[in-house]
């Protein structure tokens, strides 16, 4: 716990800290895998490239000040937190090595201003948020651990089956070399894998696009031109090639109730969308499934979704919109998804949960917004880093 005069150092900092924190994070980044390359492997240096794992660290640092003394806001910012850690293998051990590598960015950054009575101040802030995610990520290792087809740390997965669902998703169906039991996950929830390619071990998750089913888990990953471990995917593994997977984590599940939900996509972002439709239908719940592509032949998973909407026809409604159609497409309307199309489909009271590329979600969150549907029925998830820290600071 933070001294009075710790507490009084931090207020009056924080403006300060807040205006450098996204150059900070910038700094703090290239010191800390220079210092210690061991930990390269877990982050993304595509997000570093582009700067989102930056913002992501400075929205994060942010928030927790905002909101440290708020503890139901602060329980869902760290959540987020939790979820990326658990899905990367992060432990007590990698806290040290950030705090380390955080206050000399700091001090760097900010230069004359740090004082000692500033570094011991903020050091000790660090100390106390490291304990809270470090605490709260051991018990859900030991949760996940200690459930029916569960473990602890890594588990080497086997590729029982690749199928093609459109010219650029392909998914992969993975099952246990052990033949033991999987534990079963929250539809919408995501999961990490650790493999290496050509030599470097490289970290990422991806969304669990099938329901839970006790034996396997299945991910559908879009080849992307310049994406070095969706190609390997794509290209490069094979039935019977194996991999390392983490524990199930994500937020992007579905609130309980009988309200009905729209689920609203961009591209691979539908694929967290097929399971909460599924667990949605089972539950008597009407679903409007919106989907958005640029053609029909990078549409994935239609003939799924057309088995779902015969088994519930009462309950499923399936609307394509697709940006650059061919000639040979139907969908159900051409363009852009904004307010004026989503009113024509909203349900009264719905839940709504969007995924695609991040330009996508803010568009349609403004857009749920102009039609009056409340924060708290808005949901999404960014694929990579946690940019949506930075809409709660």
């Amino acid at each position: 716990m933070l001294t009075s005069a710790q507490e009084s150092v931090i207020a009056a900092t924080t403006p300060v800290v807040a205006e450098h924190i996204e150059a900070i994070a910038k700094r703090f980044y290239p010191l800390m895998f220079a210092r210690y390359p061991e930990v390269k492997t877990l982050f993304n240096a595509a997000h570093q490239q582009s700067g989102g794992q930056p913002r992501a660290l400075a929205g994060a640092v942010v928030a927790y000040v905002q909101l440290r003394h708020e503890p139901e806001r602060l329980d869902d910012v760290l959540g987020i937190i939790v979820d990326k850690h658990v899905s990367l293998g992060i432990r007590p051990e990698h806290y040290p090595i950030v705090g380390e590598c955080l206050m000399v960015a700091i001090g760097e950054e900010l230069g004359e201003a740090v004082t000692e009575e500033v570094a011991d101040a903020w050091s000790a802030l660090y100390e106390e948020l490291a304990g809270l995610l470090i605490e709260k990520e051991a018990r859900r290792y030991h949760d996940f651990a200690t459930q029916p087809g569960g473990w602890d740390g890594t588990r080497e997965f086997r590729i029982v089956a690749k199928h093609p669902e459109s010219a650029v998703i392909t998914s992969f169906e993975l099952a246990p070399v052990d033949g033991g039991a999987v534990a079963e996950h929250r539809p919408g929830q995501y999961i990490g894998l650790k493999l290496a390619i050509d030599g470097d071990t490289v970290h990422r998750h991806y969304s669990l696009s099938a329901a839970p089913n006790g034996r396997t888990y299945r991910i559908s990953i879009k080849r992307e031109e310049g994406g070095q471990v969706s190609r390997h995917f794509h290209d490069r593994l094979a039935v019977g090639d194996t991999l390392e997977l983490l524990p199930p984590a994500g937020h992007l599940t579905l609130a309980a109730g009988d309200t009905p939900v729209m689920l609203i996509s961009g591209g691979v972002g539908q694929t967290p969308m097929l399971p909460l439709a599924r667990q949605a239908l089972e539950e008597g719940r009407r679903v409007v499934y919106l989907h958005a592509a640029r053609d029909g032949a990078v549409r994935a998973f239609a003939d799924e979704l057309e088995e779902l909407r015969k088994a519930f026809p009462a309950l499923l409604q399936v609307v394509t919109v697709y940006s650059q159609p061919r000639p040979e497409d139907s969908p159900d309307h051409v363009g852009r998804v904004d307010a004026a199309l989503l009113a024509d489909y909203a349900p009264r009271d719905a839940q709504y949960y969007t995924v695609g590329p991040a330009d996508f979600m803010r568009c349609v969150d403004v857009a749920l917004e102009t039609l009056g549907v409340a924060a708290s029925r808005r949901h999404h998830e960014f694929f990579g880093p946690a940019e949506s820290l930075a809409r709660v600071a």
